[in-house]
């Protein structure tokens, strides 16, 4: 848990975090101190909370969040967490089955390209997802949290399906 001290708002998903020097993802956008809290996140789904069905959309949406600037790298990593929310949102499918999906259309050569992030991200953050005081919390937040992303992102829905029928 991080203490209350100085703040800043993370350069990717706007949230208020502690304002930090450190370590963070070279091309997801990040701010140190939000980069810091994703961490902790991660370490209770890999530990506590043994791996939850959720995980994939933690992955998702805070990738999602954090678009970085446009790079090889970055415009796939749009695309796939992208992809992967429509295969669970809109589809129905389970992370098992959506992340199966997305390794299908990787290997499918679809051609992506940069999609502008929304100028807003949404209303729930990894902030959200860190207050969360047990599974149950958790998961449900994770998945508000992924909707609310998903729906952050909706001018591009029609690329990302189109796309995502690359391997119907």
């Amino acid at each position: 848990m991080h203490s209350p001290g100085k703040q800043t708002r993370c350069r990717g998903c706007r949230a208020v975090v502690p304002a930090l020097h450190g370590p963070t993802d070279p091309y997801f956008g990040a701010s140190p101190g939000c980069w810091a809290i994703y961490g902790e996140v991660l370490a209770r789904e890999y530990g506590e909370y043994s791996f939850p069905p959720v995980h994939r959309m933690t992955l998702d949406s805070y990738a999602l969040q954090h678009p970085g600037r446009p790079s090889r790298k970055s415009i796939q990593s749009v695309a796939i967490h992208l992809t992967s929310l429509h295969f669970m949102l809109e589809r129905g499918l389970d992370a098992e089955q959506a992340t199966e999906a997305m390794r299908r259309l990787l290997l499918s050569l679809v051609e992506f390209q940069w999609l502008e992030p929304p100028p807003d991200f949404g209303p729930l953050t990894v902030l959200d997802v860190h207050e969360a005081n047990d599974l149950a919390g958790h998961s449900s937040t994770v998945c508000r949290w992924a909707e609310s992303v998903w729906d952050a992102w909706s001018h591009h829905h029609e690329i990302v399906s189109r796309w995502a029928s690359a391997i119907d």
